[in-house]
């Protein structure tokens, strides 16, 4: 067989081996493989196989990767942030210049003159009721 297809073979096995792994809670790994019909001897060649090549890539150092020298220089970029909706609690915090201020023993509204009046007689029917 050519290197293709030994890849190929691989990696479908490497997917059935994290399938079993990822098996529900509470079932076997040989139940899980009789229902999926894969040979049992089969399955565990390649988990012995793959935990092979990878105890020996972990313990190969040219394989490892180097570890990256420190830079001496820092840098900086922008990162500019598309302009979006302020959200509500930023206009809270906003300082307005109030028209007229209506306070009460338990609360302080201020208005201003971009209210609309559908607001202002919803904001005074209940501040009435209060």
């Amino acid at each position: 067989m050519d290197k293709l297809t030994h890849t190929i073979r691989d990696s479908r096995w490497k997917e059935i081996i994290s399938q079993c792994q990822n098996r529900p809670a509470g079932m076997s790994a040989k139940q899980w493989i009789v229902e999926n019909q894969i040979s049992e001897k089969s399955y565990y060649y390649r988990l012995r196989k793959f935990r092979k090549e990878a105890y020996e890539h972990m313990n190969n150092p040219q394989d490892v990767l180097p570890v990256a020298k420190a830079k001496s220089e820092v840098s900086f970029t922008e990162i500019r942030i598309p302009e979006q909706k302020r959200p509500i609690t930023d206009i809270m915090h906003e300082t307005i210049k109030p028209t007229a201020i209506i306070k009460t023993a338990t609360m302080t509204i201020a208005l201003s003159n971009d209210i609309s009046d559908g607001l202002l007689s919803i904001i005074l029917r209940e501040v009435s009721h209060a």
